[in-house]
């Protein structure tokens, strides 16, 4: 084994994936998914913390790009606009990878511990885009209000996105759920 092979992570996530597929995810060790990506249990445990992590590899960076859009939003943007700049830049790593996000999120459904720590990395996701808002001067509860609706538009649109049989481009169904939600605190008077 090369110690110093190119695309680790997405060798880890793809091992992982295939054994979970054909074992599930009960039955699969960190050794065995360090083994068939053709590395070892130390390199695996340099890149996740445990194999659960392998199937949420990607969050820290969607939360930078959650934040970085909402910090270079125009300063004319209202905290709705910010977010939907966050939602738009955080689409484009993702939109290339439905069938591997219905992989994941396959496992993710079958397994409690897996949803709640779904739930934690949403969490962080909100809380990176209620950070940035209330960086750009945006006060509470309105950053927060916004980050959450921004959160839950992200968790929609994806849904939609990984369904069986469903074609439309992932920033589509993201635009889409955000403009629902927003028409939808309208009407809450």
């Amino acid at each position: 084994m090369s110690r110093w092979e190119p695309n680790t992570r997405v060798r880890l996530l793809d091992a992982a994936l295939d054994l979970f597929g054909e074992r599930g995810y009960d039955s699969v060790t960190v050794a065995e998914i360090a083994e068939r990506a053709g590395l070892t249990k130390r390199t695996f445990f340099r890149h996740f913390a445990d194999k659960r992590e392998v199937l949420f590899a990607g969050q820290e960076v969607l939360s930078r790009l959650f934040a970085d859009a909402i910090t270079n939003a125009p300063a004319s943007a209202t905290p709705m606009e910010a977010v939907a700049a966050a939602l738009t830049a955080a689409t484009a790593p993702i939109a290339e990878r439905r069938e591997r996000s219905r992989q994941v999120q396959s496992v993710v459904a079958g397994h409690t511990d897996l949803r709640e720590r779904e739930l934690l990395k949403l969490a962080t996701l909100r809380a990176a885009m209620a950070g940035a808002l209330r960086d750009r001067g945006v006060a509470d509860p309105t950053a927060t209000l916004a980050a959450e609706i921004g959160g839950l538009a992200f968790s929609t649109g994806f849904a939609r996105w990984v369904a069986p049989g469903s074609e439309r481009q992932f920033a589509e169904l993201v635009r889409e759920a955000l403009d629902e939600l927003v028409a939808a605190t309208a009407t809450l008077g």
